[in-house]
């Protein structure tokens, strides 16, 4: 049976995006999430910032935890869950807040 993959894609909408596997967009989704419910973080701290809610485990099984922060953060910016900060240098993301729960 095939691996259950998402497709991520980007905010710019150049090229088809990439699929990774769901277990790693989970993981990293809720590593982001739980960091922005804390507080804006800047881009280039969110990875380090990752790794604190990562489970050593996942970590060793994800292979390059920058690239993959960096791929599901575009995602969820596309998604409407995450968004930069306008005007913000170096880039600040923040949690969108919506009426869902």
């Amino acid at each position: 049976m095939p691996e259950d993959r998402i497709l991520c894609r980007r905010p710019n909408k150049s090229g088809a995006g990439t699929h990774i596997p769901r277990w790693k967009f989970d993981a990293v989704r809720t590593a982001i999430l739980a960091v922005l419910k804390e507080n804006d973080v800047t881009f280039q701290d969110l990875t380090a910032a990752c790794k604190n809610h990562m489970t050593d485990a996942d970590l060793a099984k994800l292979g390059s935890l920058g690239w993959h922060v960096t791929t599901i953060k575009l995602e969820l910016e596309c998604r409407g869950e995450i968004a930069r900060v306008p005007g913000s240098k170096p880039q600040l993301l923040k949690l969108v807040v919506t009426g869902k729960q």
